[in-house]
């Protein structure tokens, strides 16, 4: 059950390393930068540990989804950018997706 913990861990850090990256300044500010390729070595790393028990299409659509939703939100929060309809829907496919991936498909049973 831990590896749903650790794919938590991996999205949140990609999350923080990929918001990161705009505040970087093509990696020309030093605290950014840094955060930038902390968050993407925890991620991956995280990931790595994750696909131990949950199979690379499913650990990755969950990755995404989840991923594009927060960066989403956070850009809108922390930048002041926003999403049109289409923007708002077309994330709502990839979460219906993933759900859809999880709740009945027999993938990730190995």
């Amino acid at each position: 059950m831990k590896h749903w913990l650790f794919l938590g861990v991996a999205i949140v850090g990609e999350v923080i390393a990929t918001s990161a990256l705009k505040a970087s300044e093509g990696f020309s500010r030093l605290v950014p930068s840094v955060v930038v390729v902390a968050g993407y070595i925890v991620a991956f790393y995280f990931l790595s540990l994750t696909l131990r028990h949950i199979s690379v299409g499913v650990a990755y659509a969950i990755w995404s989804g989840l991923g594009v939703v927060l960066i989403a939100l956070i850009a809108w929060l922390l930048y002041g950018q926003k999403l049109d309809l289409a923007a708002m829907i077309g994330m709502a496919l990839i979460v219906a997706g993933v759900l859809v991936m999880n709740l009945f498909s027999k993938v990730n049973a190995h």
